[in-house]
Parts: C-alpha cells; sequence; structure tokens
C-alpha cells in the first residue's frame, strides 16, 4: 500500500469535542432561556401535559401499593367497629330483654298478690302471705318449702293456696320454714264439690306421676261431665268452703267396673306458685263445745225448787 494513501487522522477513540466547562456554560444558559420561555409565554406546557400523560400509568402502578395497604387499614378498621358495635348493640338488648322480664314478671307477681288480697278479704278466716322457696328434694314426692314457720304462727295442717285455688297442705312446720305438701300428691286426698250438681266426691293425687287429680269412687253413671268446677266441700274441717280445686279433664265409663275414672287438672299453680297464702284450719275456728256436751249430761233448766 502507498504511503500516501494511509489515513492521517487520530481514530475516533482520540477525539475530544467540547470541553467540560463548556458544556456548562452552554447548558446553562440553555436552562436559564428555557425557564425565562417557559415563565413568560408558557413554551413549555404541551410537552410538560404529554411527559405527565404519558408517565401517568407509571405513577398510577406506583401508588397501587399504597392504596392497597390504605383501603385494607380502613378495612379492618371498620371491621373492628362494627364488630365492636355489634357487641356493644347485643349487650344493650340483653339488658333490655333482662329488664323486660323483670318487669313482666314484676307485673305478674303484682297481679297475682292483688287477688290473694282479694281473695283474702273474701275468706273469712285468718291469712298467712308466704314465698315459695324451693320445691323439695324427693323425687318421689310433691312438696315445696315455704319461708313461714312455726315463729310466724303456721300451724300443721294448714290449707296453702294462690291466687287461684288450693295447692295443698302445710305437713311438716320447723321453726323458720314449713314443708307443703301439694294436691298433686299421690298420698294427697281433698273432699270436693261439683259447683254445677253438688255431688261431693274425694280428689286424690294421681299416682302416675302426672300432674293430675282423680276423682276416684265415683258411679259410671254419675252426672259429671268434662268442664265441671269442683271446690272445697268443707266437710274435712281443714279447708274452707268455696274455694277452687280443679276442674275434670277426661271422664273414662268402662263396663267393666263401677266406677268411672276421672282425671282433673288443678286449679291452683302447682308447678309455678311464688306468692301463696297460709290459711287457718277450719276446725280450729269452730268454738268449743260445750261441758255438758262433753260429759254427755244434759243442762238443768230453772235450777232446784
Amino acid at each position: 500500500m502507498p504511503l500516501g494513501t494511509i489515513d492521517r487522522k487520530p481514530p475516533a477513540f482520540f477525539k475530544h469535542g467540547m470541553s467540560a466547562l463548556s458544556k456548562l456554560v452552554l447548558f446553562a444558559i440553555l436552562s436559564v432561556l428555557l425557564m425565562v420561555a417557559d415563565a413568560r409565554y408558557g413554551m413549555t406546557q404541551p410537552l410538560r401535559a404529554t411527559m405527565s400523560l404519558l408517565l401517568y400509568p407509571l405513577e398510577w402502578l406506583s401508588l397501587r401499593p399504597r392504596w392497597v395497604i390504605d383501603e385494607a387499614g380502613r378495612f379492618f378498621e371498620g371491621r373492628d367497629a362494627a364488630q365492636a358495635q355489634v357487641q356493644a348493640m347485643s349487650l344493650k338488648l340483653q339488658q333490655q330483654a333482662l329488664r323486660s322480664g323483670q318487669v313482666e314478671q314484676l307485673s305478674l307477681e303484682n297481679q297475682q298478690l292483688r287477688r290473694l288480697l282479694d281473695l283474702r278479704e273474701r275468706l273469712s278466716s285468718s291469712a298467712l302471705a308466704a314465698e315459695v322457696l324451693y320445691d323439695s328434694a324427693d323425687p318421689f314426692t310433691r312438696k315445696v318449702v315455704i319461708d313461714k314457720g312455726a315463729l310466724q304462727g303456721v300451724q300443721p295442717s294448714s290449707p296453702v293456696m294462690d291466687d287461684v285455688g288450693v295447692l295443698g297442705q302445710v305437713t311438716r312446720v320447723m321453726p323458720l320454714v314449713s314443708e307443703v305438701t301439694l294436691v298433686i300428691d299421690r298420698e294427697q286426698s281433698i273432699p270436693v264439690l261439683n259447683t254445677r250438681t253438688g255431688a261431693r266426691g274425694v280428689a286424690y293425687g294421681e299416682a302416675g306421676g302426672a300432674p293430675l287429680l282423680e276423682l276416684r269412687y265415683m258411679a259410671a253413671n254419675a252426672d259429671i261431665e268434662v268442664g265441671d268446677l269442683l271446690t272445697t266441700s268443707g266437710v274435712d274441717a281443714i279447708y274452707p268452703p268455696g274455694v277452687p280445686v280443679a276442674v275434670v279433664l277426661k271422664v273414662e265409663r268402662r263396663a267393666e267396673s263401677v266406677f268411672a275414672r276421672i282425671l282433673c287438672q288443678p286449679q291452683g299453680r302447682v308447678y309455678g306458685a311464688r306468692h301463696v297464702m297460709v290459711l287457718e284450719p277450719l276446725g280450729r275456728q269452730v268454738p268449743p263445745r260445750p261441758p255438758h256436751e262433753r260429759s254427755g249430761t244434759l243442762p238443768i233448766k230453772g235450777g232446784p225448787r
């Protein structure tokens, strides 16, 4: 190759162009001119709008994690607040239900006490108000314990009733409490009177365990119907006459028996009574017999002559 054809220019690797200071001055002047032009004439506004439009997807994507975190925080805060509000409303509802139940119970007790007072005014015998404490622990008997005893004047065999009818009879008296055997106990019996026909009978506690009474020893052809009201007859010198005892519930007349099987629903609240009234036994209200009747002699009229 001839020497005249060799390129004597330095390679591009060794080219240096403008110096760094020149570039700084140039770009500084360009920046000042652009700022002045943008401030006075708004020449870069279209460029800024275009760049904002192009960069919006990147901004939206970069803000998504923060938005997700904020929404999750608001969700959990709202859930906790809703749960707290639900719990508060549930507690308030329970309190209102409790108060409503107490009001209904007090209203029921008030009505029962009013009826007891009205019944006490109609009865000629003395009465003592008492409250049922608990049922007897013996599962084979039907007894309750009341909060009045011998110190309050309760006597054995005293009849016990609520505002609806007869409940039973005092069978055990202790100083501060007494035990009452209910009319549905299988060992309990009470003379009754059919208010429709005037027929007398004796009602016994149902031996089958049902809270019923059985009117025994009534002839199969006796005039008794479902719905007849049975009251105390007063012939036992214990219960005052005319107090509701039971209502005839079922009458079975069997051909193989001369007696009818009569089941009765007790009128007293044998399973729900709380306030009761203890009456003085009717026999204790009868005046004692005169001395001449007890001795069997007749009084001499006119005296000695």
